[in-house]
């Protein structure tokens, strides 16, 4: 009889630092989400992916991702943009970083974040204030980004030209792509 493979990011203890860290945005969430409704909340930092999961005042687990969008940018993008390849290639390393996830999120969660960069890349697909980014519609900036990978201006896509928005969309798009969120419920600071 074999064993159920090991998520290659196990929950953490709940770090006191990273709770405190993370807390603001999960007490902002669950006030949004309601009681007992199970949330995911996702910051996406420079070094780091944070999840933090739960249904109750506070998360029952923590996950660190070490793919945040300084890191990505730095260990794939060689150039501005970056290359077809390096895309390929950072969209493989981000899979095997968020897929071990799949198996320990609850299916019916709500996926909420308070990050900046989230908050922008919603308003560029078109979100106003208070709206929720579609997968739809992040799904269609993520392809603006591919068409700026092949060739196109980014400034006539109205996307920043910037490795940091790349890596951040791009484990956006992984994130909410393959854990099946329909929406990503961006809130206030």
């Amino acid at each position: 009889m074999t064993s159920p493979p090991t998520p290659l990011h196990p929950p953490l203890p709940l770090d006191a630092a990273l709770l405190a860290q993370l807390s603001p945005a999960y007490a902002a969430a669950r006030q949004a989400a309601g009681p007992d409704v199970p949330l995911v909340l996702l910051h996406i930092g420079a070094e780091q992916t944070d999840v933090a999961v739960g249904t109750s005042a506070q998360p029952q687990a923590l996950h660190a991702l070490p793919i945040g969008f300084e890191r990505t940018a730095r260990e794939h993008f060689r150039t501005t943009p970056p290359t077809p390849l390096a895309m390929e290639n950072t969209i493989t390393t981000v899979e095997d970083h968020v897929m071990p996830l799949h198996r320990v999120l609850p299916r019916e969660a709500r996926l909420f974040t308070q990050d900046a960069a989230l908050r922008d890349i919603a308003l560029l697909a078109g979100a106003v204030a208070g709206q929720a980014l579609s997968l739809e519609a992040m799904e269609r900036r993520f392809d603006d980004l591919t068409a700026v990978v092949m060739g196109t201006p980014a400034a006539r896509l109205g996307l920043p030209d910037t490795q940091a928005f790349a890596a951040t969309l791009l484990i956006l798009r992984e994130f909410m792509h393959h854990m099946q969120f329909a929406q990503l419920e961006v809130l206030a600071p």
